[in-house]
Parts: structure tokens; sequence; C-alpha cells
């Protein structure tokens, strides 16, 4: 990461599921542009690694270990986040899990898992960080979704349900928080090269890139500039909005 300007200076940014893939490439792209850059996951050692990454560019950054599974993990990250930062101005909620099958035989605890960690996680979080952006009368709170979100995939009822929910969740809080210059987005990422992909059988990535009119996959860095623009003055006048990086996989 090149560390590349000011238009964020001061700015107090927190990444949930930083520590690889799109997170990461969110955080680094946020620290490139002078936001103070919280990482947020569940794993130490590796947020610690993005974390030296984003120092050794000359951004600054702070490590808190977070599980979005848990109401009382991400009341207790934010609280000394808050604590030690003073407050978050943006809100970065990119964390997520999948747990897939078919819904005729779906767990019951496979569903709960999924929608408590990618839809209530991400709420428990903005509720936490809205009061603090309501007495500043700014705030940036950019939901990471999905493609499946907007149209549905076999095998992810769960997932597709909690990124749905994403999107239901963003317009909704979009029009509560206006007023008070707090703008909320999501950004829906098709299918992105990473760690969730890699492991995907060659037939079935040759039957996804033929669906991308851009004959590709994404990468995190396609999302992060997403992520990098909604977070920015720039997009002070854009809210409730959802910003596809698909390559044209849904239009």
């Amino acid at each position: 990461m090149a560390y590349f300007g000011v238009f964020m200076q001061n700015r107090i940014a927190l990444v949930t599921g930083a520590s690889r893939g799109i997170g990461r490439a969110c955080a680094l792209g946020l620290a490139g542009n002078g936001a103070r850059v919280v990482v947020a996951a569940r794993q130490r050692e590796k947020l610690d690694q993005v974390a030296g990454e984003i120092r050794a560019s000359g951004g600054e950054a702070h490590v808190v270990v977070l599980d979005l599974a848990s109401r009382e993990s991400i009341r207790t990250a934010l609280a000394q986040t808050i604590k030690e930062l003073g407050h978050i101005d943006i809100l970065v909620n990119n964390a997520a899990v999948t747990k897939d099958g078919l819904a005729a035989r779906m767990k019951p605890e496979d569903w709960d898992t999924v929608l408590a960690t990618n839809l209530t996680g991400a709420f428990v979080a903005i509720q936490l960080v809205l009061p603090g952006m309501m007495r500043e009368r700014w705030g940036r709170i950019i939901n990471i979704t999905s493609v499946v979100g907007q149209a549905g995939n076999a095998g992810q009822a769960n997932y597709v349900s909690s990124k749905a929910g994403l999107i239901g969740l963003t317009k909704s809080l979009a029009q509560e928080m206006a007023p008070r210059n707090i703008t909320v987005n999501a950004v829906a990422p098709g299918f992105i090269d990473t760690d969730m992909t890699q492991g995907l059988s060659q037939e079935l990535k040759d039957k996804i890139l033929a669906a991308i009119p851009l004959r590709r996959l994404g990468k995190p860095e396609d999302v992060a500039a997403a992520v990098r623009f909604l977070a920015s003055e720039e997009a002070g006048y854009i809210t409730g909005h959802v910003l596809s990086v698909n390559g044209g996989m849904y239009m």
C-alpha cells in the first residue's frame, strides 16, 4: 500500500473482518487516504499483520479483537475503541460467515449463526457508533452486502437473507440518519478473488466467469475503492444507495 493522501485526515474508521480479503483491502485503502484505522476481527495475529502494513506505509492503525456473533464481544470491543479514540466516524461492516446448504435440510444453528454474524452483528455495531456520529453531526456507515443479496442464490438461503437484510437496514437507516448528516450506504460485491472463492472448483469458476460480462473475478481492491469513495467527503450527497461492484453480473 502506498500512503497517498490526507482526504480523511483525523477521521477514525473501524473495519470489521479486516484480517484478510475485502476487509484488509478496505483498511489499507482508508489508511492510504489519511484515516486513522481500527482493524477488527477474531484473529489477533492476522490483525497485527494488517496493522503493521498500515504503519509501515506511514498510516495509523489500532487493533481490536471482535466476534460479530457475540453481542458482548461487540460491546466490549467498541467501548474500548471509543474510550481510546473518542468516537468512530466511519464504520465498515464487512465481517461475514457462510454455512451453505439447501434450505430443506439447513440446520437451525447454521441459519442462526449466519444471521447473527452477518446481520445482527452489523446492527449492534451500528447502534454503538451512532451516538458519537450524532453528536459530531457527521458519519459514514458502509455495509458490505453481496450480489446474491440482490439476485438470490441456491444453497445459500441463510447468507442471502443476511445480505438482503443488510440492504433493507441500509435504506431504513439512511432515512433515519440523514437529518444528522450521517450517510448510510451499501457495497454489493460480486465474485471477488478471496479465500472464499479460491476454494471453488474450476468447473464452478468457469460457470461463474461465463456469467460476468467483464469475464474476470473482482479484486478486493475493487471493492475497497468503492468503500473509500463512499466514506469520503465527495460522497456526502449519496445515501441509501447500493453500489454494485460485480463486473456486470447483476444489473
